[in-house]
């Protein structure tokens, strides 16, 4: 089963570069079929541009989390503290194998209602 996140340009860019080794959420998809997210980066490029096998999902508290992360986080410590700021669990999403797309996909050809979801979205398996 695969998953659609909204992911910043600069986020995504580092993910596909290898660079950025997770990818942190406030909250998480219950589904435990879920083995790719599927990435949208967001404005300005507002393209579907590929994929990654999902490796682990930690779930902590945010100084455990940033323990365990920080050394392939892709984001400084402070964006990190603000993002979870007032929270008491954070997840990190372990990204495993990458695939970009050759050509970026639109929205609409990935998710029926074309518009981008705001933390995440399940795709219909093809």
């Amino acid at each position: 089963m695969k998953v659609l996140l909204s992911i910043k340009p600069q986020y995504a860019e580092k993910i596909f570069a290898g660079s950025k080794r997770y990818e942190f959420r406030k909250t998480m998809y219950k589904n435990p079929k879920v083995n790719t997210v599927v990435v949208y980066a967001t404005q300005p490029i507002g393209k579907v541009i590929g994929e990654f096998s999902v490796s682990d999902i930690h779930r902590d508290s945010p100084k455990q989390l940033w323990q365990k992360t920080k050394d392939h986080s892709g984001i400084t410590e402070a964006f990190f503290n603000e993002y979870f700021a007032k929270r008491k669990v954070g997840f990190a999403i372990e990204v495993g194998k990458t695939r970009r797309y050759p050509t970026p996909l639109d929205l609409a050809d990935v998710l029926p209602n074309g518009f981008a979801p705001q933390s995440f979205a399940y795709l219909p398996c093809a």
